[in-house]
């Protein structure tokens, strides 16, 4: 697959796939009409990004309780989310990176609810026979991973982007909140955050509702 056929893939105008993976406009220009050559290794990174942007444009579907399913151990049970994680992972005996508001959890940028029932990662499909696991791949490029208190879980901009590509299904109280700390913490500004294109439009009604988060 070229240049161009991978841009195609995700309906980029060329400045859109530019500004998404950080090309300069002209690169990937020459890319197309054949006047440079990509490097085969910029190829292969570039497939596997491209891959993973699209498995996190699929519409999820809320797990529902099941009582052929095993249950895990309760948020309201735990002093601290942190400690609710190390539990919940150690009853899924696999490894999983968590994401969504569990991510922001294992951040410190959101408290989490006392009913916390949906459980967000990346793994394998097979820990979805626990009761409010949603997975949202089965991999993830580890550059997008962090490691803190032994806990796996998205990096804050990662964590961003899947909950803007699956806004329509969650409760954004969480990303919410944790976008508003990031504004002030950083000067009043979201300086260091990118969103690609298509999902700039998301980002900026989240922003002003980040902005006025705690005047509200």
């Amino acid at each position: 697959m070229n240049i161009r056929e991978m841009r195609m893939r995700l309906g980029d105008t060329q400045s859109e796939f530019a500004a998404r993976y950080q090309i300069p406009f002209r690169t990937v220009q020459n890319w197309e009409t054949g006047v440079r050559k990509p490097p085969e290794y910029m190829v292969n990174l570039l497939e596997h990004r491209i891959s993973e942007d699209l498995i996190n444009r699929k519409t999820r579907v809320l797990p529902q309780y099941d009582p052929q399913k095993h249950d895990l151990p309760k948020r309201r049970d735990y002093i601290g989310a942190v400690s609710w994680l190390r539990a919940v992972r150690e009853c899924i005996g696999q490894p999983v990176v968590f994401a969504l508001d569990e991510a922001l959890m294992c951040q410190g940028s959101f408290g989490g609810r006392n009913e916390e029932y949906l459980i967000w990662v990346y793994g394998a499909d097979s820990v979805t026979r626990f009761n409010g696991v949603a997975v949202l791949g089965n991999q993830i490029n580890p550059i997008d991973v962090r490691s803190k208190n032994g806990l796996s879980f998205t990096s804050f901009n990662r964590t961003l982007l899947d909950a803007l590509a699956n806004e329509s299904i969650l409760d954004m109280q969480g990303i919410t909140e944790a976008v508003s700390r990031y504004y002030y913490a950083h000067g009043d500004s979201f300086a260091g955050i990118f969103v690609p294109p298509e999902y700039q439009k998301r980002f900026d009604r989240l922003a002003q509702d980040a902005i006025a988060y705690y005047e509200n």
